[in-house]
């Protein structure tokens, strides 16, 4: 179990900004004292991963909440070049996405996603899978270091 004394950094890479402020009031009504930092697509993604840019200094985050349909570079782009990355490849990447096309669930996992999760279309449901995210990996999973 996760009890490393901390909040958890978590990172949404998300590009609808309603999906984003339905993830952060699920954290919130969650009560948990997590930091949720969001990436609009892909490009910045990795930059923030990377700490390069205007996310020099960012903080190395213990979750990443990964979409597939993003501009810029596209999720499962994103999922492969942090697996391909010596210093990024041991964060768990969850992939919160509206498909459930198999080939997106294949590609995943063949890319060696954590979990892919298909969102809900109803909020209430959407919200409820948020928490039960943060539930598992914060309470009940446990996250590797920082380093």
């Amino acid at each position: 179990m996760t009890d490393i004394g901390r909040p958890i950094e978590m990172l949404l890479v998300e590009d609808n900004e309603a999906d984003i402020r339905l993830t952060e009031i699920a954290l919130k009504h969650a009560k948990l004292a997590n930091v949720l930092n969001v990436a609009r697509d892909g490009e910045e993604a990795l930059d923030y991963l990377r700490g390069q840019g205007k996310f020099a200094g960012a903080v190395r985050p213990d979750l990443v909440l990964l979409d597939l349909n993003l501009p810029k570079m596209n999720g499962a782009e994103v999922l492969k070049a942090i697996r391909d990355h010596k210093d990024l490849q041991s964060i768990p990447v969850v992939i919160l996405t509206t498909s459930d096309a198999d080939k997106d669930i294949y590609e995943s996992y063949e890319l060696h996603a954590n979990c892919y999760i298909t969102k809900p279309v109803d909020l209430k449901k959407f919200m409820g899978v948020v928490e039960m995210i943060e539930d598992f990996w914060v309470r009940v999973a446990s996250l590797p270091p920082r380093d």
